[in-house]
């Protein structure tokens, strides 16, 4: 082998292996192999799993929903979309129109070792692919929940987050998220439940048998259910909240004798009684105490807001109509009751 010829294969076998100039390997067309999917197919080539998106909107013709790929499928890699004269990104960086930001630990919803990283993040890049003059975007993740409305949205360091429970802004539009934000129309309803101890004897038919509750849900979390003006147990005192750090505390204090009720959507409690071991020991109430929806959200103050909002929704709408809705929703519900049994 000669040392023009040896060289090369170096070069080629370097390339294979870093991260770095694996992202040169572009502008080509690849042969699915079995087990592969866009996250690890982006891996491949581009070196971050998180481009995927990339592969999603450059194929969506031969794609089906998801990140799961037929074998033999041939997909075009696009090279890394550079960005504008006299942007901040260099040439062959990605430049993407639109970043969203959302965060782990929100299983089934946003959760990177979630399928499809969670039911909302398929939702919400199926409605973004659905959308009219679709344009390319990006998912940032951030794990502090507390920055991504301020100060990461208000301040527009990112276009759009998601998912977060809207509000009731028809009767608080004086509200900072109602004041400061627009939402989307809803990703998916959100039953909202009491969780009490196993043969505590703590029942819900009405709001009247609240009254009197220790109620306990983390700091941090929304309390316009509990307070809406059909209620007013904040605002009147008909009942005690107790606000810890975590969900498991919410557990730890139903189980202690301190709380009556742990107040959660079903989806988060059920999780954690799993985890924390707690399974025939705190159960669920029947009835739920209200039913909230998830949403995207975006800044008022953002000069391109309201068209944000506009690709979101009508991509929502796109997929409702063509059943793709209802069947990313089964898929992922299928899932999560699966892990619960």
């Amino acid at each position: 082998m000669n040392r023009g010829r040896t060289l090369a294969l170096a070069v080629l076998l370097v390339g294979l292996m870093l991260p770095g100039m694996a992202a040169a390997r572009c502008d080509v067309t690849y042969r699915v192999k079995a087990g592969d999917t866009l996250f690890s197919i982006a891996e491949m080539h581009y070196g971050d799993r998180e481009r995927w998106t990339l592969l999603r909107q450059a194929n969506r013709a031969k794609l089906g929903p998801g990140s799961e790929v037929e074998a033999g499928t041939e997909i075009h890699i696009p090279c890394r979309v550079a960005a504008p004269a006299g942007g901040s990104d260099g040439p062959g960086e990605d430049f993407a129109q639109l970043t969203l930001v959302t965060g782990d630990d929100y299983a089934p919803f946003s959760d990177r070792n979630w399928p499809e990283n969670g039911l909302a993040t398929e939702l919400v890049t199926a409605a973004m692919e659905q959308s009219p003059a679709s344009v390319p975007f990006t998912i940032a993740w951030e794990e502090d929940w507390s920055r991504h409305l301020y100060p990461l949205l208000a301040e527009q360091d990112h276009d759009m987050g998601f998912p977060w429970v809207r509000p009731d802004c028809e009767a608080t539009p004086e509200a900072d998220k109602c004041r400061d934000f627009h939402w989307s129309e809803p990703l998916m309803d959100l039953p909202i439940m009491l969780f009490v101890k196993a043969g505590g004897g703590v029942t819900y038919e009405s709001d009247a048998d609240v009254e009197g509750m220790t109620l306990c849900r983390p700091a941090g979390f929304f309390t316009h259910d509990l307070d809406r003006a059909d209620r007013r147990w904040l605002a009147d005192g008909k009942i005690t909240l107790l606000q810890p750090e975590t969900p498991e505390d919410c557990f730890e204090e139903v189980m202690a004798g301190h709380a009556d009720a742990a107040v959660f959507n079903v989806f988060l409690g059920g999780t954690k009684i799993v985890q924390m071991g707690l399974r025939g020991k705190i159960v669920p109430l029947e009835t739920p105490l209200s039913r909230e929806t998830l949403h995207v959200v975006v800044a008022r103050t953002h000069w391109r807001g309201t068209v944000h909002l506009y690709r979101i929704n009508s991509g929502l709408a796109a997929l409702r109509a063509s059943g793709r809705y209802d069947r990313i929703v089964a898929r992922h519900l299928e899932t999560f009751w699966g892990q619960l049994e």
